[in-house]
C-alpha cells in the first residue's frame, strides 16, 4: 500500500501533508487490518510535517511526499528541489528551533538521505506497533 502526493511548497502544503498521513494511516488501520497505535499516528505525522516544513522552507517550488507501507514500518520520503544535504547540528539546549533533523532521526527506524539529479530525496521508517519494553523507535539494541 502506497500514496504520493505533489505540494507546491505554499506553507498550506504541511497541514495538507499531515491530513495525508492520517488519511493514509487511518486506511491502513481500516482497510488492511494493520494496528496503528496512537504514538506511531503521532510519529508519522510529526516526521511528515518536519519533512514537508523543511522542503517548503528551504527548497524553491514542488515537493513530493510518498507514504508507503514496509514491513510494519510506514516509509515516510520527501522529495525536493534543494540539492543541498541536511546535517543534523550539535545539541544546544540554548537554540531555538532548527531541530526537525533531530526530532526525526530520534523517532525513525531509519533515516536516509540521497542526491538526487534533481533536488534530494529524504527517507525516514517509522514503526506502526509500540514495543513496550524497547526503543521507542523501534530500533534494535
Amino acid at each position: 500500500m502506497a500514496t504520493s502526493v505533489a505540494y507546491d511548497g505554499s506553507p498550506q502544503s504541511i497541514a495538507d501533508a499531515r491530513a495525508v498521513a492520517r488519511e493514509f494511516l487511518t486506511e491502513v488501520q481500516s482497510v488492511h487490518g494493520l494496528p496503528v497505535s496512537a504514538r506511531a499516528m503521532g510519529m508519522v505525522q510529526l516526521v511528515v510535517s518536519e519533512l514537508v516544513t523543511n522542503a517548503c522552507k528551504f527548497a524553491p517550488g514542488p515537493c513530493l511526499l510518498n507514504l508507503e507501507m514496509d514491513q510494519g514500518a510506514v516509509q515516510v520520503t520527501v522529495w525536493d528541489t534543494d540539492p543541498s544535504l541536511p546535517v543534523a547540528r550539535a545539541a544546544d539546549p540554548g537554540r531555538v528551533g532548527q531541530h526537525g533533523l533531530e526530532i526525526i532521526m530520534a523517532v525513525s527506524q531509519s533515516f536516509e538521505v540521497h542526491r538526487e539529479p534533481v533536488g534530494k530525496r529524504i527517507k525516514a521508517a517509522v514503526v506502526l506497533a509500540d514495543d513496550p519494553g524497547g526503543d521507542a523507535a523501534g530500533r534494535m539494541p
